[in-house]
């Protein structure tokens, strides 16, 4: 069955017109054309998607936890069916080249599955009290799951917070990214027509002042899931805590690379490419700051700067190695860094392609790039979100820890060693919520992801998200002894 675009919200099983008049257009990062006209929902028509849901929950999360894993399972098969629409799409909307918006397409059909078979695996623990009480606990959903997603990879990112909720028996609200919304309502539709209930998933597009400050803020939703940017993360935390809400926060990353020189440089040079240029660098997990042992130093700089010179860039469609930034707006914030280069001492060992924004004036094109820069530069302290890497050199393995652990963001690390012993003793010291050692992206949907500091709170991905997902009811009842 052929997939139709959908531009406006679903809500309680269906597409539907918001109330709000309120439209804007995205566009197609590739071209710069217009893509579509998406509606801004109201406070009103977020109350009229929260309500679905909770109107759907009760009968939702008295479903068998089996029966509920079956319609995530028949989801997960309906996306592999229509997986190159939905990649299509998801190129069209963010630029990713087709190889990673298929990639995005069979991650997201894995939440689904993997969760499906959770469903019915999440077991409580029985309390010795004595021979007068039997004590236990139970997961309880919550009800009404908010979730706020981030435009750099809207379904596999959606299916991530979707599936445990659902296969929790909680029911959820999705509002996707203003610039990347087209897949997040296609995904529900396909859900319902795998079975599932009317209101379980619900779909409002708009801005976050507008749309998602009144998804935070509506009385019906009982937690919230955002991922995005730090100071946004802090807003929605201070809008929870007034409620009294739980909230989970993916947010950014500025992630060390360390290489040491007994690595197998030819292996960690590709890692190390991958981690900056997968997505355009548009990854929270991205290996923005690469640190290399003095000793290999001007040698691995030069395999790199040699293997990146060859990174292919170009309209999504045509499937190069990145494609362009998704959003004007990130578009003008990597353009400003690169601009501001030489203010903030950061010298170029690998400079953008400048053929890239003649080729394709319209589109958001940055080519990848290498700066060498102080620890104190703006280049290594923020989080830059494009193709864009800062090196540096140490000495010992004190300083490597050092130089990787400075910085408020906590998300990923990565480190390059032969020495088995080194790269267990020096990953436990790393301040980070998910460790690579060898590799890069590596692992899946089991495998527990979140940061610490900067860099979020709670966990999404593997059974380990299950539990933040549901809350502990525990019940203690008197047995008469005779």
């Amino acid at each position: 069955m052929a997939l139709a675009l959908i531009t406006d919200a679903y809500i309680d099983g269906a597409v539907a017109v918001l109330d709000s008049t309120q439209r804007y257009e995205t566009v197609n990062p590739s071209t710069g054309e217009v893509l579509a006209s998406i509606p801004v929902g109201s406070r009103a028509d977020v109350r009229r998607a929260v309500q679905s849901a909770q109107d759907a929950w009760p009968a939702w999360a008295r479903t068998k936890p089996a029966a509920r894993g079956r319609i995530l399972t028949a989801i997960a098969q309906r996306i592999r069916q229509q997986a190159r629409e939905l990649a299509e799409i998801e190129s069209l909307d963010t630029g990713k080249p087709m190889t990673l918006a298929l990639g995005d397409v069979e991650v997201a059909a894995r939440y689904f599955e993997f969760y499906a078979g959770a469903a019915d695996k999440l077991h409580g623990e029985v309390i010795a009290l004595g021979p007068e009480y039997h004590a236990f606990t139970e997961h309880a959903p919550y009800g009404v799951i908010g979730v706020i997603l981030p435009w750099n990879s809207p379904l596999q990112q959606a299916a991530r917070s979707i599936a445990p909720a659902l296969a929790t028996g909680n029911c959820v609200v999705v509002k996707p990214a203003e610039d990347a919304p087209l897949s997040n309502p296609l995904l529900a539709q396909l859900a319902s027509e795998c079975g599932l209930p009317p209101g379980v998933l619900n779909i409002v597009q708009g801005d976050g002042p507008t749309t998602g400050a009144a998804l935070v803020e509506d009385p019906g939703v009982r937690r919230v899931m955002f991922t995005g940017s730090v100071e946004v993360g802090r807003i929605i935390a201070r809008a929870a805590a007034d409620r009294l809400i739980p909230v989970g926060l993916e947010l950014g990353g500025k992630s060390p690379n360390i290489v040491f020189a007994d690595a197998d440089l030819a292996r960690a040079v590709e890692g190390t490419v991958l981690a900056i240029t997968y997505n355009s660098g548009q990854a929270c997990s991205a290996g923005s700051r690469l640190y290399i042992e003095q000793p290999v130093y001007d040698q691995f700089l030069a395999m790199l700067r040699e293997r990146m010179s060859k990174i292919s860039v170009g309209p999504g469609v045509e499937d190069p190695d990145i494609g362009p930034i998704a959003t004007p707006e990130q578009f003008a914030r990597v353009q400003s860094f690169l601009a501001s280069a030489a203010e903030c001492g950061a010298s170029p060992v690998l400079e953008v392609k400048p053929e890239v924004l003649d080729r394709y004036p319209h589109g958001f094109y940055v080519g990848p790039a290498i700066y060498e820069a102080a620890q104190d530069s703006r280049f290594v302290r923020e989080e830059i979100f494009g193709p864009v890497l800062v090196v540096g050199a140490f000495t010992t393995d004190d300083e490597a820890l050092a130089l990787a652990n400075d910085t408020e963001y906590g998300l990923v690390a990565g480190v390059w060693t032969s020495n088995l012993d080194r790269a267990m003793r020096f990953s436990s010291q790393l301040e980070a919520g998910q460790v690579y050692v060898n590799h890069w992206f590596g692992g899946g949907v089991e495998t527990p992801f979140g940061g610490w500091k900067n860099s979020g709170i709670g966990r999404e991905k593997g059974l380990e998200a299950l539990l933040h997902y549901t809350q502990i009811r525990t019940t203690i009842i008197n047995l008469p002894v005779n």
